[in-house]
């Protein structure tokens, strides 16, 4: 089982930004009001004005089928699941055309279970790819040889994630529950090397993993991996059994991915503030638009998934750090630009939080997307406990499938945190235009018809800001026009930061 549920890959070995940008965000922001003919909303309820939010990335479980028994596997998936219920290959070609009406460039995650059990895996994927989707695989490995990144090739699939839960292979496989998992892991790292396709690896974080995260970014960097996501425990499905680490670690491992990644030093600055050397945000300035809400160590990508006070730490030690980079109603993406698809059709807001909004053998994709309830209380969350009255509700707002997990409401206080609100004085914080996603597409200079045609290459989730930074690189040279001349002398100049590394 792969548990790792919105896999992105990756930074690709090119200056070509655009391409860099599609390598690792979510997905695409282009709402169109066109309701599906099936179960739809009126034309009224499903405009872009109705809801900000976009599904920007869908991470669909294909099948309860799986070649391992992962001791985290939030679907309890294994070889014998009983598939019988499962979308057929018509449905789901169904449900790409109505994901399509509410985001045409979707990020599609295709996983499992494992996704490469299904016998039509790959109709499944050309038909993404026929429809201009960014579709990737999220898989264990063990299946994935020659043939298969081929068959990644000519249907359009643009990556994969790989699962790595210990750089000792003995550990992983018992974790795993498959003698040579880990060997079969690594040589689908080697695969999709050779094949040209780029890969993320992914460690699930327990407690009896935690201390092999320094070890886990120097083997990713060994293999050659583009991103290397953390996803922290939330114990649901066989996770259940599990012990996660608690808050004071979590606190701990945070900072260090943070340090790992240059940011800040030395104490938060709520700290600083006490002893009267407070840290204040520096006036915003120009920033490449082409980064993405991740950091960098000698190269390789890191992300802390499932852990979004990661986004507070953050704060505390660089409060301008591009690593902030946030959505615009969020750290947490899950119902806001993100949903799961389980293998018999039904949709939640996050592979972790098992509760559907509905069937979509009885509604249509974009009248769930649009006016779910569930969907509307994370959009606009009501939170309670600590994380209700926390100042870093915006920027972080906690788990809320741990939320869930632990407590029954996906609305209470995430327990993984070891915060006290009330430290950085109570009023709560936000995020400036600069570090925010999602933001709504702003024109204050003139772009000509090839520059907007060149900008709809860029995943829209991105382009507000986008825009903004190109317009000021224009004010700076005094231009007034955006044309297609100035974003290559653009991409001439942000472009070289994206080289390969040696």
């Amino acid at each position: 089982m792969d548990p790792d549920r919105h896999p992105h890959p990756l930074a690709p070995a090119s200056t070509d930004p655009e391409r860099h940008v599609r390598a690792f965000v979510l997905g695409s922001l282009v709402v169109t009001d066109s309701p599906s003919e099936r179960g739809a909303a009126p034309a009224s309820a499903t405009s872009a004005a109705a809801t900000p939010y976009t599904a920007y990335s869908v991470s669909w479980n294909l099948t309860r089928r799986c070649n391992l028994e992962c001791s985290h596997c939030y679907m309890s998936a294994f070889a014998g699941a009983d598939t019988r219920g499962e979308l057929s290959t018509d449905e789901c070609r169904r449900v790409m055309d109505e994901i399509a009406l509410v985001n045409p460039n979707v990020f599609l995650i295709l996983t499992g279970g494992e996704p490469l059990l299904r016998k039509d895996i790959w109709d499944i994927a050309a038909y993404a790819s026929q429809k201009r989707f960014t579709t990737v695989l999220g898989t264990n490995g063990v299946l994935l040889r020659e043939r298969e990144a081929e068959l990644m090739r000519t249907h359009g699939v643009l990556g994969a994630s790989i699962s790595l839960d210990s750089t000792d292979g003995a550990r992983h496989d018992a974790f795993r529950h498959l003698p040579g998992a880990w060997e079969a892991a690594v040589r689908a790292t080697r695969v999709l090397a050779d094949a040209g396709l780029d890969f993320s690896l992914h460690m699930s974080v327990t407690d009896w993993n935690v201390g092999e995260v320094p070890a886990m970014i120097d083997l990713a960097k060994e293999l050659g991996a583009k991103v290397l996501n953390f996803f922290f425990l939330v114990r649901t499905g066989r996770g259940k059994n599990l012990t996660d680490i608690d808050p004071v670690a979590y606190e701990r491992i945070l900072t260090d991915l943070a340090k790992i990644q240059g940011v800040g030093g030395g104490p938060p600055s709520f700290v600083k503030t006490l002893l009267g050397i407070g840290e204040r945000p520096g006036p915003q300035t120009f920033e490449d638009p082409w980064s993405a809400p991740v950091g960098r160590a000698d190269g390789l990508l890191i992300r802390a998934k499932c852990a979004p006070h990661f986004r507070r730490i953050l704060y505390e030690m660089s409060p301008s750090s591009p690593l902030l980079r946030n959505y615009a109603h969020g750290s947490c993406p899950a119902g806001k630009y993100y949903c799961r698809i389980t293998p018999e059709g039904d949709v939640t807001p996050c592979p972790y939080m098992p509760l559907a909004v509905g069937s979509l053998r009885e509604r249509s994709f974009a009248d769930l997307w649009r006016t779910a309830p569930l969907f509307a209380d994370l959009r606009e969350p009501r939170l309670g406990g600590r994380c209700g009255a926390c100042e870093f509700s915006k920027i972080c707002g906690g788990c809320r499938c741990r939320a869930y997990a632990a407590h029954g409401d996906y609305l209470a206080e995430d327990p993984a945190c070891a915060y006290q609100p009330g430290a950085h004085g109570g009023e709560p914080i936000d995020l400036p235009p600069s570090l925010t996603f999602g933001l709504p597409l702003d024109y204050e200079l003139v772009w000509d018809e090839e520059a907007r045609a060149r900008l709809q290459a860029i995943p829209s989730f991105a382009r507000g800001m986008v825009i903004k930074a190109v317009e000021a690189y224009a004010r700076g040279r005094g231009e007034t026009t955006i044309t297609k001349s100035l974003l290559a002398d653009v991409r001439s100049k942000w472009g070289s930061r994206f080289r390969p590394q040696s």
